[in-house]
């Protein structure tokens, strides 16, 4: 055991010691001077502590010293009443407090005890209610609040589970004060039945055991029981004030002296007016002249003092201003930070702060940290920390999308209007600003508050400005999450494999297939949509093939055929026949005949007239689905689908284009018609 826990174990043992046994006198004097001075020593770390959690066993300490203080008072009272006699410090606050006279002793013991139970004890309770209250309400925000810092990159995942931390100790800390408070506020009580009980006692005990005669005994053991009492209710009272403090100090991280000063006597003109108050006040009525024109006096010279010490700050404030400024020129430029490019970030005109500020009501950071994790269900993969900042370049009603630094799409939106947009069967028109929804370019009208309810009586979809730059930025981010992930993602993603799945990473990496290849297989994956959230299928896939070939087109579609089901329940429609089209077998075989094969991979060398022909046909029968209402699908044999893919996807970006082994064996396909060039 370490010396502290030692010493705090002898604290305890003594207290149930005094209960029990009876100490000499003068061993009660030494427990009576160290009850004070923890008393104190509890008082001035409250009151210096920078934050509540630097005294976060507050409450276990209240509980010590209440014990400790019972079981010392305990052994005094037994002394008093057992031999008509009781310790030196007892005497001492007996006979100096109580000036020796019961009636004055009395009194005071009562205002001491007023003033813990009903002032202190009373107020500090209150504070520690609502603290505990307010602090568990708040948790929830705070957590946003941490979640969304460490989103936009405020933060590092370090400090985040720091801050994480200190919300639960303090959460813990207000409500256990919020118990603790009420050992203080009993404490009182019992102080005051005890003082009672004990004249009653020694009464009882001087009249019939030691003959004494009832004025005689009652001014003894009154006396000497109000010195008991005094003596027990100074470190109460202290400690009493301590957990006041402490409770009323709050979460703020701040110097009690240093805080005080600046807040009470830290402005001037606030002392002259006191110090005037204070002089007139002595000047027009009887009251003593002398204290309050010299107090008043004091109040203006210290008034005067401040506004020099002010204006002294002010100066070197600048001084130190200009110095920097300067120092800064003079240094080399440390062009190191401009080096970093943040994977995304959206910036935004001033008129769009309030959506992103969580004082005004802003949900924009939350949204965000919804599409981070919205992504990584949908697509298994971890999105880049998105960067919010503002931008005053923009209008105000602006924002942009970068991605790795480079515009990639904008918006604008205004900020106190709702967007309505007519799914195709709302006949009556609304009055409203007409717009395009930004992420998918559709026809769409600002309307106002008062508008809302009518618009969606009517059949408009209609959404909110926060709603809408989150849809868009989170669309932008599936279109470039391929893009977005790195070797050191993919590196992630192996290291979390391998706490299940080691024997088959070991397999597949480094001994078949690189980092970077894994990488080439899983952006071809994303790039088309496809989840890579089953890494395990994904990985067997590759370990199976890897020995024959290690073209990371040809494994992507190996993988591809192994996530049928996964790539069927996405496009198709289980329940439903799917209307799709097909490619000619002439012009796979075309395709075929035109593939070229290198040392950096495969390529198609279609003659410009055969695509140009080919891609009317897609374009024709795209829009015959369109039409339909249904998504435009190609279905292909295998071997033709990567390189039918790689062909139209320069002239159809959403186009989805499906082998026939990449659908699983209860999808229903309807085919509507056929490319051929």
């Amino acid at each position: 055991m370490k010396g502290a826990d030692i010493g705090v174990a002898l604290y305890l043992i003594s207290a149930f010691i005094m209960m029990i046994i009876q100490l000499p006198a003068w061993m009660i004097d030494i427990l009576f001077a160290i009850n004070i001075a923890v008393a104190f020593t509890i008082m001035f770390s409250a009151m210096f502590a920078k934050e509540v959690l630097d005294l976060g066993f507050f409450p276990t300490i209240l509980l010590f010293t209440t014990i400790f203080r019972v079981g010392l008072n305990v052994n005094s009272t037994r002394l008093i009443l057992a031999t008509g006699d009781s310790s030196e410090v007892v005497k001492v606050f007996g006979d100096f407090v109580g000036g020796g006279d019961i009636i004055i002793g009395a009194v005071i013991f009562i205002i001491l005890i007023l003033i813990q139970f009903l002032v202190i004890n009373k107020g500090t309770e209150r504070v520690a209610e609502v603290t505990a209250r307010f602090t568990l309400d708040a948790m929830p925000g705070k957590q946003m609040a941490i979640d969304a810092d460490l989103n936009t990159g405020a933060i590092t995942d370090k400090e985040a589970v720091e801050r994480r931390s200190k919300i639960q100790e303090e959460s813990s800390f207000f409500g256990s004060m919020d118990g603790a408070v009420k050992y203080v506020k009993g404490d009182a009580i019992a102080g005051l039945l005890t003082t009672v009980i004990n004249i009653i006692g020694g009464l009882l005990v001087g009249t019939f055991r030691l003959g004494m005669d009832m004025m005689d005994a009652a001014e003894r053991y009154t006396i000497l029981t109000i010195g008991d009492g005094l003596v027990n209710q100074l470190p109460a009272i202290i400690i009493s004030l301590s957990t006041g403090l402490l409770v009323t100090k709050g979460s703020k991280k701040t110097d009690f002296g240093v805080a005080i000063k600046s807040q009470l006597f830290s402005v001037p003109r606030t002392l002259y007016f006191v110090g005037a108050i204070i002089a007139v006040l002595g000047i027009i009525t009887p009251l003593p002249p002398l204290v309050f024109i010299g107090l008043g006096l004091l109040f203006i010279i210290y008034g005067r003092l401040m506004a020099n010490q002010l204006e002294v700050a002010s100066i070197e404030a600048e001084v130190d201003m200009d110095e920097t400024m300067a120092e800064e020129i003079r240094q080399p430029e440390n062009v190191n930070s401009l080096l970093q490019v943040d994977p995304i970030e959206l910036e935004f005109g001033y008129g769009i702060i309030p959506l992103a500020d969580v004082g005004q009501g802003g949900d924009l950071l939350d949204r965000v940290v919804m599409i981070r994790r919205q992504i990584a269900l949908e697509l298994g993969t971890v999105v880049p920390i998105i960067r919010l900042r503002d931008n005053i370049q923009l209008n105000p009603n602006q924002y942009i999308i970068k991605i790795k630094g480079i515009q990639v799409s904008e918006g604008e939106i205004l900020f106190d209007h709702y967007m309505a947009m007519n799914p195709g069967y709302v006949e009556e028109e609304i009055t409203g600003i007409p717009t395009f929804e930004p992420s998918f370019h559709l026809p769409a009208i600002w309307i106002t508050e008062g508008q809302r309810e009518r618009a969606e009586s009517m059949g408009y979809t209609v959404v909110d400005p926060p709603s809408i730059i989150a849809t868009h930025l989170t669309e932008q981010i599936r279109h470039y999450i391929a893009e977005l992930l790195t070797r050191q993602d993919v590196q992630n993603l192996i290291g979390n494999l391998r706490e299940t799945h080691p024997s088959l990473v070991d397999e597949l990496t480094p001994k078949l297939l690189g980092l970077g290849e894994i990488q080439k297989v899983l952006q071809n994956l994303l790039k088309e949509g496809i989840s890579i959230r089953d890494l395990l299928t994904i990985f067997e896939t590759m370990a199976d093939y890897a020995t024959s070939t290690r073209d990371t087109d040809i494994l992507t579609e190996y993988v591809r055929q192994s996530l049928k089901r996964a790539i069927s329940s996405k496009f198709f429609i289980p329940s439903e026949t799917t209307s799709v089209v097909t490619l000619d077998p002439k012009m796979e075989q075309e395709i075929m005949a035109n593939v070229k094969q290198t040392e950096q991979g495969a390529y198609l060398t279609l003659d410009p007239e055969t695509t140009k022909a080919l891609m009317g046909s897609v374009e024709s029968e795209v829009k015959k689905l369109e039409n339909l209402g249904k998504t435009p699908i190609v279905i292909t044999s295998p071997i033709v689908r990567m390189y039918f893919k790689r062909l139209t996807e320069d002239y159809f970006k959403d186009l989805i284009v499906v082998s026939y082994n990449e659908i699983d064996n209860n999808v229903e396909l309807q085919s509507v018609g056929m490319v051929t060039a």
